[in-house]
């Protein structure tokens, strides 16, 4: 498996793709599939059967899984497409934005 280098609750823009350009926040990581869910972005419709959860049952919406290569972080300095770096920062390893250089 290898290192992510998006994490859950982080700011990601689209960068490729049918949604590209769409902003949103993480809000899962899948490790195994590379895989992410960003809040508002990629939305399928779901049929759903009435369930003691959703009684009605009907069409929902909800969000697809992107491939993370689909996926760039959001500098929280300057609010454009960074790429990401690790680095050892007072005895810590850190992930910082290779555009401004600061610590995420």
């Amino acid at each position: 498996m290898i290192k992510l280098k998006i994490k859950v609750g982080d700011t990601v823009t689209v960068i490729a793709g049918d949604h590209k350009g769409s902003e949103g926040k993480v809000l899962r990581v899948d490790r195994e599939k590379n895989k992410a869910i960003v809040e508002g972005v990629n939305m399928v419709s779901k049929h759903e059967k009435p369930s003691a959860k959703n009684p009605q049952g009907g069409i929902i919406k909800k969000e697809a899984p992107m491939h993370i290569s689909n996926l760039s972080l959001i500098d929280p300095k300057s609010g454009e497409a960074t790429r990401v770096g690790f680095e050892m920062r007072d005895g810590k390893k850190v992930r910082f934005s290779k555009k401004s250089n600061e610590v995420i």
